[in-house]
């Protein structure tokens, strides 16, 4: 059971739930929220419907999911929830996965995420806003695209850096050129929104 707009998850809401895990963590784990969980930390979307969290650390993942489990949490495809918040979904990836994304780098690494708030045994992060935008845009939804172009809309993201990482990942996915194509499908959204120019958009249609 996926969550309906009536349940979705504001950043308060999620700072309640890590608060109760920190108190009962024995452990250290490090969660770098991606997908919409990022952009509702980083104050770009008002909430989430799913809470999508990257465990870069494979020790640390397998500790965490053995702890959830451990207080009631239960898995189902991949998703654990809990009975006391049937509603809410949390889906939680291991290494430098995302959804169907390898990432380049470990988010860990310096400049790959957005710090957002350090509990005792918990550091809770955000991706950065170029890898955000890669994973989402390599799903390519309706709603990937308008997330994208949220993100990009803060004027923090480097066109030109944008273009090279995401190319690059590109290359490692088994449908490059359609990966490719859904990168094209966010800068005709941007162009005609002024927010890259005819210049930088030329140059991505002389890429496919």
């Amino acid at each position: 059971m996926r969550s309906s707009d009536g349940h979705r998850f504001t950043a308060d809401k999620l700072f309640e739930t890590l608060e109760n895990w920190d108190n009962l963590l024995k452990s250290r784990v490090h969660l770098i929220g991606c997908g919409g969980t990022a952009l509702t930390l980083l104050g770009l979307k008002e909430s989430t419907k799913d809470i999508d969290f990257i465990v870069p650390n494979p020790g640390e993942y397998d500790r965490l999911v053995r702890f959830l489990k451990g207080i009631g949490y239960q898995e189902a495809a991949g998703d654990l929830t809990h009975q006391d918040d049937p509603y809410f979904i949390y889906q939680l990836w291991r290494g430098k996965r995302v959804f169907t994304t390898e990432l380049l780098d470990s988010p860990l690494e310096t400049g790959k995420h957005i710090m957002i708030r350090e509990y005792h045994r918990i550091y809770l992060g955000a991706l950065n806003l170029v890898d955000l935008i890669i994973t989402k845009m390599f799903r390519g939804t309706h709603v990937d695209v308008e997330d994208s172009v949220a993100a990009f809309s803060t004027g923090q993201v480097d066109p030109e850096e944008l273009l090279d990482r995401y190319s690059e990942t590109a290359l490692y996915d088994l449908q490059p050129e359609k990966m490719m194509a859904n990168f094209m499908v966010l800068v005709d959204k941007l162009a005609s929104r002024q927010l890259v120019s005819q210049d930088f958009l030329r140059r991505v249609r002389s890429l496919l």
